[in-house]
């Protein structure tokens, strides 16, 4: 077991804490300089696939033909990317309006805000470091392709499916100028009221399972699926997006909260 973990250990430290750190130092300076703390949700997104890319050469494999770590880290790859970009796109086109979280911890933090916001990046670099450690455990300790592995990348496949169609469903409801003040209840958004975050937590769900491995078994995939579940549901995603749709949209959304399930999609009720 120790030959598996020490150089599981090195690499967390040397392919992701560090290079992490040093990727969202420069984006504080940056976003200090712009005057925008949100260009950090674009960072993190992109982080994963350069962290990736950083590890993937020094992969621990002796074995011919195709990995489990090679599909787990172009799914990363294909993920961090898709994600980074739909959130670039999105940063650009509202570059003069920062995202409303970070307004509200600017308003909040004060004068504090630049240390605080140091704090925070930093913190994003430690959870990109251990959302890593379900790729670098199946880097560490490789092994065949297998029915586990094969099944974890069509989880993330059909899930990676499923949030662009949702976002797309959502950005052609706003662009819709008749749609305003009303709530997107088409295609996806009639069965979760956050189908987007189901389904970026069943992509987690798929990591987990592609990062079985024979000695690590799927225990790290496992803890950071969980934590994604808790964060997307109770801390950052649902939660904060509740809030603030119930504010901007009132009675209507207190309707839609009525007829449609939170997170789990479930036929449409009427």
């Amino acid at each position: 077991m120790n030959d598996v973990i020490l150089p599981y250990l090195t690499v967390i430290l040397a392919f992701a804490i560090i290079p992490a750190a040093l990727v969202f130092a420069c984006t504080w300076w940056i976003a200090r300089r712009i005057n925008n703390w949100s260009l950090v949700d674009v960072v993190w997104s992109y982080s994963f696939a350069l962290l990736v890319a950083l590890a993937l050469p020094f992969a621990t494999s002796t074995q011919p033909g195709l990995q489990s770590y090679h599909l787990h880290g172009a799914l990363v790859i294909a993920w961090s990317l898709r994600l980074g970009t739909h959130l670039a796109i999105r940063w650009v086109a509202h570059l003069g309006h920062e995202d409303g979280r970070y307004l509200e911890m600017t308003r909040r933090w004060g004068a504090e805000t630049p240390r605080k916001m140091g704090i925070f990046y930093a913190q994003q670099a430690v959870a990109t470091t251990v959302l890593m450690t379900p790729f670098l455990a199946s880097a560490q300790d490789p092994v065949p392709m297998g029915l586990v592995h094969w099944a974890g990348a069509a989880v993330v496949a059909l899930a990676l499916l499923g949030e662009s169609i949702a976002d797309r469903q959502l950005a052609a409801f706003k662009a819709d100028t008749t749609n305003r003040g009303k709530v997107c209840e088409r295609g996806l958004w009639a069965w979760s009221r956050h189908p987007n975050y189901f389904c970026e937590w069943l992509i987690w769900v798929g990591f987990a399972l592609l990062s079985w491995t024979p000695h690590l078994h799927a225990i790290p995939g496992a803890i950071c699926a969980a934590a994604m579940y808790h964060l997307l549901t109770k801390v950052t995603g649902v939660a904060i997006s509740e809030e603030q749709l119930s504010r901007s949209k009132g009675a209507a959304y207190a309707d839609y909260q009525r007829r449609v399930p939170a997170f789990w999609p479930w036929p449409p009720r009427r």
